[in-house]
């Protein structure tokens, strides 16, 4: 059994094939839970977490202004940039390793787009519930270089706003990681919490169980998250209440 595993654990696996799927010419998207015109009531979220879209963007594309609200909105970009404008008076151009946190609160007003007139860019959004409707709209900005990601867990967001990561309004700790082939990474799960992994790129296994690019899996029961690289990987890590 891995270090840190637990007999009572059970790990749902979150197969990249079978995740929802839109094709709008310029944009393709694979959806984790329901989203938009894909509905699943098998997946509709995992606790706090309800969207994660692995969203490829087509050059010179990109979302038009559009509302939010009551939503925290965590942009994590993977390749190429995104280009970001609100009506909070923010903009900005995201890259990899940078991380965006928007707090749609009592209601924002955005838009996305790829600046490149014809490269793609590739970006996983995900949305977390707050833990109440109704709070200050609010945006944050921050880069996490390779070297902090490289073969460790890198906290990326928190409620706290600790070591640095972005502030997400829930009770929810982020982490990212570049995982080598062979290399492994540990986390203790304190009881009651949960876990979900997102699988950017390459493969790894957790706890014993494999994992391939686009794939994603809910952790329940686990006292210890036991990840080691199969191939060079990128990949998130939710830990939540």
């Amino acid at each position: 059994m891995p270090a840190n595993a637990d007999e009572s654990a059970s790990i749902s696996v979150r197969k990249s094939a079978e995740r929802g799927r839109a094709e709008l010419g310029w944009l393709h998207s694979r959806f984790s839970f329901s989203f938009a015109d894909y509905h699943d009531p098998a997946h509709m979220g995992f606790r706090a977490l309800r969207v994660i879209n692995d969203d490829i963007i087509d050059g010179g594309q990109g979302f038009g202004t559009h509302p939010h609200r009551d939503m925290e909105i965590i942009s994590y970009v993977v390749s190429g940039a995104l280009e970001h404008k609100d009506n909070m008076g923010n903009g900005s151009v995201i890259r990899p390793g940078d991380v965006q946190r928007m707090s749609a609160g009592t209601g924002v007003r955005h838009s996305e787009f790829n600046p490149s007139p014809t490269a793609a860019m590739h970006l996983l959004q995900i949305w977390i519930l707050p833990a109440r409707n109704g709070l200050p709209p609010g945006y944050e900005q921050k880069q996490f270089s390779v070297e902090t990601r490289r073969n460790r867990l890198c906290l990326i967001g928190s409620q706290d706003g600790r070591d640095g990561s972005v502030t997400i309004q829930q009770d929810v700790r982020l982490y990212a990681s570049l995982l080598d082939a062979g290399a492994r990474v540990q986390l203790p799960i304190a009881r009651e919490r949960h876990a979900w992994i997102q699988i950017v790129s390459g493969a790894v296994t957790i706890n014993g169980t494999s994992l391939d690019s686009g794939d994603g899996a809910a952790v329940r029961g686990a006292r210890g998250l036991d990840i080691s690289g199969v191939a060079p990987a990128e990949f998130l890590l939710f830990d939540l209440a």
